[in-house]
């Protein structure tokens, strides 16, 4: 059974930083690329960053470049998004993702056909 668990949410003030983690099991991890993606209230749902199955490709949302950065630790199966430079329009609710269906390094990360999601943990930031 794949379980894909995000943390590290919370309320913060603008300029702070947040890592959020996804711990992950019932995974191939060391061969599945990973993402995480983003929902405010009234939005539909957006890529935020995703990373290759070998961590040598990563992929960001313009508005986030600089200032996040996505890895992971194929040791511990987990996915991490390090936060910076937090604004408000940063609040929403952030999931991880996986996509079982293997991609070279060659592929784009924000193409993946991602069909594993975790519960999503709610980062507020305020101004």
């Amino acid at each position: 059974q794949v379980q894909l668990v995000e943390s590290g949410g919370g309320l913060v003030q603008a300029e702070d930083s947040l890592r959020l983690t996804c711990a992950t099991s019932g995974l191939t991890f060391t061969s599945v690329g990973m993402g995480w993606f983003r929902q405010a209230p009234g939005k539909e749902r957006e890529f935020v960053a995703g990373i290759s199955w070998s961590g040598q490709v990563t992929r960001y949302e313009d508005s986030v470049k600089g200032r996040f950065t996505v890895s992971r630790d194929n040791v511990k199966n987990t996915l991490y998004l390090q936060m910076t430079s937090l604004k408000p329009e940063d609040t929403a609710v952030y999931y991880c993702a996986a996509a079982t269906l293997f991609y070279s390094d060659y592929e784009n990360p924000q193409l993946y056909e991602y069909d594993y999601w975790g519960q999503g943990t709610q980062v507020t930031v305020s101004s």
